[in-house]
């Protein structure tokens, strides 16, 4: 359940990977009459679980999944402020060619702490959340280097975090909550420790003013800002069909505020929003270009174009 900030990496090494500025640029002139030509669709070649985040340095790609063992259960009425029991289950980080080969892989978290979420590149660690599968529960933030795939506990949050992003400019940290309801900010020195995690999560935290979707998966896109994207479950009251609409938001992390919000019309051949899950969008020669990884285990890698200012 969680959400996207976009890092554009154009670089094909980690060390000379940089933010491209022009992407918010780009996105912010997008609308819902704008057309996403598709490009390419590969099957990855391996089970990817329940993707949630996707990083792509070069031409390698990282995705962080959840593998769900025993799927959660709902409480008649909340248990101890949660909604459900922690169910079961392991998180993964896969890295994979673009022809969807698997290159190797790690497990991330500990005993109920099994969903990453949406991950993000800051040019030298890849930074993944990993937490409950509930809201309001715990989470523990990863920092990972993407050539020995070694992963260092960073960070443990008392809420479910969703989405990292990293603030390449100022160094901050950024987390967003369950269905994105809520975002924090943590600060981290020179070594990469967090300066202010013994501070009440009120402090560090502020409300999500946007109810257009909940965030799935987001990156670092340069000046303070972060890209989003993630979906609506539209349903008719009470039980009538259901819609899941897929959009993308440009967010300013200095306030929360959304700049710019564009509904994404994809979707595959069994209904999903294209946007449901992992995503990567980058300038392009013809715009933007985005790849996402919306279905569970046998799943695929789509590649699709968009025309950008």
């Amino acid at each position: 359940m969680s959400r996207v900030f976009l890092v554009v990496v154009v670089a094909a090494t980690v060390a000379s990977a940089q933010a491209r500025p022009d992407l918010v640029e780009r996105l912010s002139s997008l609308t819902r009459e704008s057309v996403w030509t598709r490009a390419s669709a590969t099957a990855l070649g391996f089970p990817a679980h329940h993707p949630q985040g996707l990083v792509k340095i070069g031409d390698t790609f990282f995705l962080s999944a959840v593998e769900i063992k025993t799927r959660t259960r709902r409480f008649p009425e909340p248990v101890g402020g949660f909604d459900r029991d922690a169910g079961e289950g392991t998180g993964h980080l896969f890295k994979f060619d673009a022809g969807g080969k698997r290159l190797s892989a790690i497990t991330l978290g500990e005993g109920t702490i099994y969903h990453p979420g949406g991950i993000d590149f800051d040019g030298a660690a890849i930074w993944v959340p990993v937490a409950e599968y509930r809201p309001n529960s715990r989470s523990i933030v990863y920092r990972v280097d993407p050539a020995t795939m070694k992963a260092t506990e960073v960070l443990r949050v008392a809420d479910h975090i969703g989405a990292l992003v990293r603030d390449r400019e100022d160094g901050s940290l950024h987390g967003v909550s369950w269905g994105s309801r809520r975002f924090y900010r943590w600060t981290l020195d020179a070594q990469g420790r967090v300066t202010n995690a013994g501070d009440d999560l009120a402090r560090l935290r502020r409300l999500n003013p946007s109810h257009y979707v909940d965030y799935q998966d987001c990156k670092y896109a340069g000046g303070h800002r972060m890209v989003c994207t993630g979906l609506s479950d539209l349903r008719r009251p009470p039980d009538g069909p259901s819609l899941r609409l897929g959009g993308l938001d440009v967010v300013d992390l200095r306030d929360g505020r959304p700049l710019h919000q564009v509904p994404v019309l994809l979707w595959t051949a069994g209904g999903l929003a294209m946007t449901q899950n992992a995503a990567w969008l980058e300038p392009s020669d013809r715009g933007v270009r985005a790849w996402f990884v919306p279905e569970d285990d046998a799943a695929t890698l789509y590649v699709y174009d968009v025309n950008g200012r």
